[in-house]
Parts: structure tokens; sequence; C-alpha cells
């Protein structure tokens, strides 16, 4: 059995920075079959050693074939090596169907324009997977690479490509969860037949019953406009019957929070989930200037300093690009981190300008500059931070692997807030539907202990608002 007897399975070539962005994408194409040509293995030998995340990934898929040679024998790399059966990526009834790897042993690239030198290793691989097309010719052939430069020149000489789709945690941005949900003009009157209401140590709820409840996640929050606005927060789901909390009004200057009032409905729900100890895990999207970073400060040094509910504040960004070594930026990590916080340094300033003069300022600034810390992403593996208030910033630029790494490092009594803008995405290969933001917004949207918004409208200046419209 070879690649050209196993017809009616596609046959699939991978590029190398597939399996860097992904280390288990080998297992990802079900039934159909997957062709390394040797140029990857090369580019994957050059890239192995080193402490960043590609580094690691591609240690991870060297351990991945050699557990494939372990199971199947050298001796049937010719026949290619059975994926079933070394990492279960679906259901038992799958694995037994997953298709077969093949390296490239004898193939040489098919005749390229000579636009396209051949000793380049997108080129080789462009002309690897041409051969291959014209040896299996009752077999599908399809080039997949994150390359769009690649994928480009594929078509251009008549070979089928595809970008990778696997890793997308959703199919279409307009999709993802918005944090939110207008509630019908006519809902009270649909569902008021069993609804009750009742208050506990000065909180108000409500348990609805209805059609429209099996829409809602838990935290999720309600709106009703009018002239009565109601504004409510998911507080628990059981089928059809749900609990729902009026949330607390922040816009206004007698419930301000370290002098930051809310200005719009999103930013009041935004404080309401950071000023929740029942949250763990917070995520604000949004564009430059909605809010998020000021609102997340303010709510942290708030249970920082007033109600001591976290020992201090940690935060922390990704230097673009993703995992670049700071040391060769003076002093200590949170010195070589100061060039990347200027959101940081912007927002207290807003903070601390209320401080009588400028003595006041300055002991102002020195006490939330002891409760601030700054670490770097590079050095988050092994950790664990207690009671601690994590903001993570710039958050889009993060892979979902990236994500969770920082993720689990949150010990007892510590919350994590992630920040970001999926539009501004920094780090290559990574866009707005594969963003370890975008997935985690996705993951987490049911459990019970996160919450999520996302702030659409931008309060900066009028400058700044007529500046994104029109430009």
């Amino acid at each position: 059995m070879g690649i050209k007897s196993r017809t009616g399975k596609k046959l699939f070539v991978l590029d190398t920075n597939v399996l860097m962005h992904d280390p288990t994408a080998v297992f990802r194409f079900a039934e159909h079959d997957i062709f390394l040509p040797m140029v990857v293995l090369e580019e994957l030998d050059r890239s192995k050693k080193g402490t960043s995340e590609v580094a690691r990934n591609v240690r991870q898929v060297s351990r991945f074939l050699d557990d494939l040679m372990s199971h199947n024998g050298a001796d049937e790399i010719s026949n290619g090596l059975a994926l079933n059966g070394v990492l279960q990526l679906s259901n038992d009834s799958d694995a037994e169907q997953m298709g077969h790897l093949f390296f490239q042993t004898h193939l040489q690239p098919a005749e390229l324009p000579r636009s396209l030198p051949g000793n380049i290793a997108d080129n080789n691989i462009l002309g690897t997977a041409l051969a291959l097309r014209d040896m299996a010719k009752d077999r599908q052939v399809i080039l997949v690479s994150k390359d769009i430069n690649l994928r480009i020149k594929a078509a251009v000489v008549g070979l089928k490509a595809e970008d990778y789709h696997n890793d997308q945690a959703l199919e279409d941005m307009d999709l993802l969860y918005s944090g939110q949900a207008p509630l019908e003009s006519d809902f009270w009157d649909r569902h008021s037949r069993d609804m009750e209401s009742w208050q506990e140590e000065g909180r108000t709820f409500y348990r609805v019953s209805g059609p429209d409840t099996k829409e809602w996640f838990i935290n999720q929050l309600l709106y009703q406009e009018g002239d009565t606005p109601f504004e409510a927060i998911v507080r628990r789901k059981q089928g059809d019957d749900a609990i729902i909390e009026w949330i607390q009004d922040y816009r206004s200057s007698k419930h301000s929070v370290w002098g930051i009032s809310a200005l719009n409905r999103e930013q009041n729900f935004a404080l309401n989930l950071l000023l929740d100890p029942e949250i763990d895990f917070v995520t604000l999207l949004g564009t430059a200037g909605t809010g998020k970073t000021l609102l997340t400060l303010a709510a942290g040094l708030s249970q920082v300093l007033d109600s001591n509910r976290y020992r201090e504040i940690v935060m922390t960004r990704v230097t673009v690009p993703v995992g670049e070594d700071i040391g060769f930026l003076p002093g200590t990590e949170e010195e070589k981190m100061t060039p990347w916080m200027g959101a940081l340094t912007d927002n207290l300033e807003v903070l601390t300008q209320s401080s009588g003069g400028d003595w006041g300022r300055a002991a102002t600034d020195d006490l939330l500059r002891s409760k601030i810390r700054i670490h770097s992403l590079n050095f988050m593996r092994g950790r664990t931070f207690l009671n601690k208030y994590i903001i993570l910033d710039e958050a889009q630029n993060l892979t979902p692997k990236q994500m969770k790494t920082l993720i689990t490092r949150a010990g007892p009594g510590t919350k994590i807030v992630c920040l970001g803008n999926v539009a501004q995405i920094d780090t290559p290969y990574l866009t707005e539907t594969t963003s370890g933001l975008t997935y985690v917004v996705d993951r987490f949207k049911n459990w019970p202990h996160s919450g999520h918004i996302t702030l659409t409208r931008g309060e900066r200046s009028r400058l700044a608002d007529f500046a994104s419209d029109i430009l």
C-alpha cells in the first residue's frame, strides 16, 4: 500500500508553519492522508532550539513523529504511518478511520517556472506538491499553509491550496459572544406569569422562565431601553428557568470607582464584572479609547487598596513580536517591561490627577506603584499567583496555547482580566478567529465564574472619535 493506492482519500501537503503553529496538525485531517516534504523536516530541525513558543511546538512535533515511528516501525515509511493510536483527538469510531502520514523518500520537485527557483524552501514545497499531484493522478492533492504568499503562488501554478482552519475558535467573528443581550419591549408581558422577585442583602433578584432564557449564558448582561431602563446579569440557569440580578449603577459620581464613573452602559457592565468577587476571569474586548485599561485599573486598585480583596496588581502584556527576548533592554525585569507599559503610565496619571498638589500626586503615585507589579510573559511558566489581580493587556496577540499557559498560573483567590482588540493583531499567522483571546471568550462563555463584555463606544475625545470613524 502506498500513496497511489489510497484513492478516494485527499492528500494534504503540510507547510512548516502549520506544524509550528499547531503541533497536533498531523492528527487533524480525519481519514485523509498527510505528506511532509523533506524540506519541511529540515526547517523543523533548524527551528528546534530555544525557549520560544515556536521552538517548543517544533520539539513537540518531533516527539509526535518519533512516537509514530515507534508505533509503526521504520520499515512502514514507504507505505505510510498509521495516525490512529498515537494522539486521540476524535472519538473512538473516528480514530480507527484516521489517515496515514507519508514522508518524501524519492520524489523530485516538478518543473517550476524560471521565476520560482527551487532552492527556496517555499518553492521546493511547491514543486514537491506538483510532482506528487502528477504521480498520484487519482487523488486530490492540497497544499496547506499559513503563508498567504505561498498559497497565491500555488494558485498561480495551478495547485489547490488552503489555509489551516482547524485551530479556529469560530468560523465568523460576527458569531463571537458579546456578553450582553437586549430584552424585547414585551419581555415582561410574556414572562410575568411565573416570575418571582426577592431581595437578599440589598440585592434584587428575579426568577423568570420562558423561551428567551434558553439563549442566555451565565453572567451575561441583559438590558432594556426605554423610559425605565433595566439592566441585570444572569446569575443562574436551569432549563428554561433563570435567576437574574439587578446590577449596580456606576454611572453616578456617588458610586464611582477610584474616581472613575462609567460613561455608558457597556462600561457599567464591565465595572460590575470587574468588581464581582464571584467572577475569577473577565475578558474585555474593544477598540482603542473604549476604556478597557482605565476601568480595569480602577477596579483593581479599589479591590487592592480599599477592600483588600487582592494583595497586589500584576500587569503584563505581550512584547511584539511574541516571545522576543527583552534582555537587550537595561535593568530588571520590571524596568525592561516599562517601555511596553505606556498604557499603564497614561492611565495612572488619570487616576492620580485628583490628588491634592504635586506632593499629594507624588505620594499617591508611589503608593500605587508599590501595589502594581509588572512582569514579562516570557517568565510565566512554572509560577503560581496567589490572591493577585492579574491584568493581561494586548491579549489578542496570544495563541490559545499561550493563553492556557497564563490562565493556569492562577492560584486561589486570583482574578485574571484579559484586555484586547482582535482587529489589531501583530502576531504572524494569527487571525481574529484563531486568536487566543477569541478562543477564551468562546470557551468560557458559560462558566459560572467568568464574564465578558465587548465595548464599542469610544470615550477618549471628539478628535479620537472622529478620527476612528473617518480615517
